[in-house]
């Protein structure tokens, strides 16, 4: 067997559909956001505008979020020294799930050092605590809830996204006495669209399942603290599980559940993905519950107000245009492409002829022939930003001979 030669293969075929993935150098300069520099390869700099990041509301640079990680790193040092068990439970975590707690309305919760881990690691423990279960999983569910729910082992369902219908005739054909988690998300990110939460909660109910929303793409930016949508619609205490994220509105980086007491303590016992990590550091945690506190306040209603503005701007600008976005009333701003070369080429050339970052998203993040460019407007990006970002997409839509729509979705 020549391995090198099977790497060289399998790369060659993402570069032969136009998928394989590129990673640009970027330089962020506190206080300047979206505004960044790309490192070229060439050693040269070009001054870019980050459009599809997500730190959504610019809190990755808030002087409230930089002053407490300075403190924190000022009084504790680096890193937290371990595990949560073995030295790594500082009073920086506790205050973290505190907050968390509070935002979510909940007895306690539980920090991870990501989304991803927190969705995979309790996904994947609660056949432990619930022998049995059968989970019910939206088809459009996050990789990380998608590998956690495969790794448990126990049995699963895959419902079609958002058919209520099909998740209905699924809990009907199972026993009513075996255990059951319906699974789903709140925003999904690459179309934008919203699950149904309330109609969710009402079949959990009426077939006694539990209930695991994921909110990585809602929290911080919708409700009146920034709870998400469970909250923004009322519906929190009817959640058993809410995942989310530190690493987008909240700006930092980590992840986290929060639930009863006993739910988070029992996954804390048991989630190896818990248990054998590092925790984040006390800076990091100290960072994000100042974060989460001056979102819960006015500050933060003010920068959901912008977001959703200069989301509703964009859309309505780009539909102006004719060019085929998605528009499923979220701040999530999807432009479909629908071939693979074709997104990569636009994002190159936004890129290099126009100093605009925006990550091509191709298969299999998102179906075949729906590749797409995916633009994040914050409250950040300002007038001469978009109108830039508008120009430079009707002259490269113009360019590459695309299909114009009054819009898709």
């Amino acid at each position: 067997m020549d391995y090198t030669a099977k790497l060289e293969e399998a790369l060659q075929r993402l570069h032969n559909e136009g998928r394989y993935r590129t990673f640009i150098d970027i330089e962020r300069k506190r206080g300047q956001y979206p505004h960044a520099t790309w490192k070229r390869p060439d050693g040269s700099e070009q001054p870019v505008t980050v459009w599809c990041g997500n730190d959504y509301l610019g809190m990755g640079q808030n002087p409230v979020v930089i002053d407490a990680m300075k403190e924190a790193v000022d009084a504790t040092g680096a890193g937290s020294g371990g595990t949560r068990n073995i030295s790594g439970t500082t009073v920086y975590h506790k205050r973290l799930e505190a907050e968390l707690a509070d935002l979510h309305g909940k007895e306690s919760a539980l920090v991870f050092s990501s989304a991803y881990i927190a969705n995979d690691a309790t996904l994947s423990t609660l056949p432990t605590l619930f022998p049995g279960l059968i989970i019910y999983s939206d088809e459009l569910n996050h990789a990380s809830m998608i590998e956690g729910i495969r790794r448990n082992g126990g049995a699963k369902r895959i419902f079609r996204h958002n058919d209520l219908d099909h998740l209905r005739e699924l809990l009907a054909a199972d026993d009513p006495a075996a255990p059951k988690l319906i699974a789903f998300e709140s925003v999904y990110s690459m179309d934008g669209d919203f699950g149904p939460i309330k109609e969710i909660c009402d079949l959990a109910d009426e077939f006694n399942a539990l209930t695991y929303l994921d909110e990585v793409h809602a929290v911080g930016m919708y409700g009146p603290r920034g709870g998400g949508v469970a909250e923004r619609d009322g519906l929190m205490d009817r959640l058993d599980i809410i995942n989310g994220t530190l690493g987008k509105a909240f700006g930092v980086f980590g992840g986290y559940i929060a639930a009863s007491e006993k739910m988070c303590d029992a996954v804390r016992s048991y989630a190896p993905g818990f248990i054998f990590t590092t925790s984040i550091p006390p800076a990091v945690a100290a960072g994000a519950a100042a974060s989460i506190a001056f979102l819960k306040g006015e500050g933060g209603v003010k920068l959901r107000e912008a977001h959703q503005t200069q989301a509703n701007i964009l859309k309505l600008r780009l539909k102006g245009l004719g060019l085929p976005i998605t528009d499923n009333g979220s701040h999530i701003v999807p432009l479909i492409v629908g071939d693979p070369k074709h997104t990569k080429l636009m994002s190159d050339m936004m890129l290099e002829n126009y100093g605009i970052y925006v990550q091509p998203v191709n298969y299999p993040t998102v179906p075949r022939g729906t590749e797409r460019l995916r633009f994040t407007p914050s409250p950040v990006h300002g007038p001469n930003e978009m109108d830039h970002l508008i120009k430079a997409l009707d002259a490269l839509w113009s360019h590459c001979a695309l299909n114009r729509a009054e819009m898709a979705g």
